[in-house]
């Protein structure tokens, strides 16, 4: 049995992941600045910005996910966003590699594309973006998630260590389901995200398959569900919200998603399977 390392498991996403791993036979440790609502398996308490704690956590694992974080712009001081996510990112990599961790998980985002908390107008250079679109963040969220990305390129580059950065949509749960007709007809509402989501137990599997999959060095990927979040259809999502964009990378002629996650499904063998049409009621003038 695997021993694995799942940071951020008292958070949103973190129990999720914890679930995942444990229903995969895994024995896991949940790191967190404080105890979880539910009790899934045993947590330390820690703080991931001190290094010498973080060699404490993870000794003895196989591989770490690392949820914890910050998880938005502007909800702290703009350099305490910055310090506490690339630092703890930096600190659990740097002692993962030099305990001979050889596989980890870091999360990434979509915002590090610079879309989604811009103070000046952004718009996407073309659609879907995949994970060679520019990043240009203008806030200091997006540009720890693009730091966190070049902390795991150079561990990997001078360790071999095998850390896989998962640019995550946004993070759905089974109970948020219940919000979405306040916006699956208003385009305007969810446009720098570009509408896009994802499951958390979609996002959870993705995050086991980056573990048990070997041979990706150093690689980002988008985790984003097969479709929008919207009751409208993505062309014309486009056209009312970024009509100056014509550069379209696939056929779009129905409800894909606008945040590619072909590269996750190629390189993990992952594919979501929480579709919010499988829990919402739609108007039926709007199918």
């Amino acid at each position: 049995m695997k021993k694995v390392v799942v940071t951020g498991g008292s958070g949103l996403l973190g129990p999720w992941v914890i679930k995942e791993f444990l229903e995969h036979g895994y024995d896991v440790i949940n790191v967190d600045i404080k105890q979880p609502k539910e009790s899934l398996c045993k947590t330390v308490i820690a703080d991931l910005t001190n290094l010498g704690e973080v060699y404490g956590v993870l000794a003895g694992a196989e591989a770490v996910v690392h949820t914890a974080a910050i998880p938005v712009a502007y909800s702290h001081p703009n350099e305490v966003t910055f310090q506490n996510n690339v630092m703890s990112t930096y600190n659990i990599l740097e002692a993962a590699a030099n305990l001979g961790i050889k596989k980890a998980v870091i999360t990434s985002s979509e915002s590090s594309y610079g879309l989604v908390f811009a103070v000046h107008p952004l718009e996407p250079k073309y659609v879907p973006i995949d994970e060679d679109h520019p990043q240009l963040p203008q806030d200091s969220y997006g540009l720890s998630k693009v730091v966190n990305e070049q902390t795991a390129e150079m561990i990997h580059n001078k360790t071999g260590m095998q850390i896989v950065s998962l640019r995550l949509g946004n993070v759905i749960t089974p109970d948020m389901y219940e919000g979405f007709p306040q916006f699956i007809y208003d385009a305007e509402q969810r446009k720098t995200i570009l509408w896009s989501y994802i499951d958390v137990r979609d996002a959870a599997s993705a995050y086991r398959l980056a573990i048990e999959t070997g041979g990706l060095g150093a690689v980002p990927l988008n985790i984003a569900a097969d479709e929008t979040s919207m009751d409208i259809k993505s062309r014309d999502l486009m056209e009312k919200c970024y009509p100056h964009i014509t550069e379209y990378k696939m056929s779009i002629d129905g409800y894909e998603t606008l945040l590619s996650n072909e590269k996750a499904k190629k390189l993990l063998n992952w594919k979501p399977v929480h579709s919010w049409r499988k829990y919402v009621e739609v108007q039926m003038a709007n199918l």
